[in-house]
């Protein structure tokens, strides 16, 4: 709490919602020659933490350890928005089930209803975050067509996040 108001929290995406997976490069991202921000990653962040938001990371990346991930916020400049970061090797799990967002609200000891996921993957990243009972927004650049889902936000920039 803080001056009486909760503050929104978000869970991000890590690959193609806040840095660019690039299809051809394998191996741990914080290894890559080459790690890129996503277009108004940096600004949204900044944004949303000067508004007193909290961020986080949820991310699927089995291979990578909390270390690894945050190796790679780093090299972009956009560690300094994060707060945490969640991923296999410190949930237990692989992301893509609504448990996996279960275990997170339990550790931030937060109401699944307090958070936000955001990220590109309409099952992985919004369908699973919903049936945990979290609000949901879809990251769609591509403009692909959405399923009958009316309970989500989708955005295709992510400066709207922050509008």
């Amino acid at each position: 709490m803080q001056g009486g108001i909760m503050r929104k929290a978000y869970l991000f995406d890590w690959g193609d919602t806040l840095m660019v997976d690039f299809p051809n490069t394998q191996g741990k991202m914080c290894n890559w020659e080459t790690v890129q921000a996503v277009d108004g990653a940096l600004e949204m962040l900044a944004s949303l933490s000067q508004k007193g938001h909290l961020l986080y990371v949820a991310t699927g990346a089995d291979d990578s350890s909390v270390q690894d991930i945050e190796l790679a916020f780093e090299r972009v400049g956009l560690s300094q928005f994060i707060s945490g970061y969640f991923c296999k090797s410190n949930i237990g799990l692989s992301k893509g089930s609504s448990e996996f967002y279960q275990r997170i609200t339990n550790k931030l000891g937060v109401e699944p209803s307090q958070l936000t996921m955001v990220g590109d993957s309409l099952e992985k990243d919004v369908i699973s975050a919903i049936e945990a009972g979290l609000n949901a927004v879809w990251f769609n650049p591509r403009g692909l067509e959405k399923e009958s889902h009316s309970n989500f936000r989708t955005i295709s920039q992510l400066h709207e996040l922050s509008i």
